[in-house]
């Protein structure tokens, strides 16, 4: 994990200019075939580092993400990858209190998380539906 990291600290001053799409860093100067290329590498080995420890826990990542979005209010990556990892750790330390506390293992972490991410993955439809 700490190599992984290490390695994508050298992408990581990117991923701004990246959201801006392909034409314009290539016009910025990025070699934008190969920084891509290395990134999804980093990200297949993150996700499988993961999914070893945690499970296979379907709407984290999606959960995480737009909540960050939601919460930081700025699209640098600097700031939201740090916010992730921060409510990562507070979503999986609180479906483990919820398991533990409230259903007294009778469920699984997975199930609590998949549960609120489903729900909030509709309410993303809806809401970018803007028909309800």
């Amino acid at each position: 994990m700490l190599a992984i990291t290490l390695y994508f600290l050298r992408f990581a001053k990117y991923l701004d200019v990246l959201s801006l799409g392909r034409e314009q860093a290539i016009n910025l100067g990025i070699d934008y075939d190969h920084v891509v290329k290395r990134l999804l590498i980093i990200i297949a080995i993150l996700i499988s580092i993961a999914t070893a420890l945690v499970g296979p826990i379907t709407f984290l990542g999606l959960l995480v993400a737009n909540v960050a979005y939601e919460f930081l209010k700025t699209y640098k990556h600097k700031y939201l990858i740090v916010g992730s990892i921060f409510i990562s750790i507070i979503a999986l330390l609180g479906g483990q209190l919820i398991v533990e506390r409230v259903f007294t293992f009778s469920t699984t972490l997975s199930v609590i998380i998949n549960f609120i991410g489903g729900v909030y993955f509709i309410y993303l439809l809806l809401r970018e539906n803007k028909s309800w």
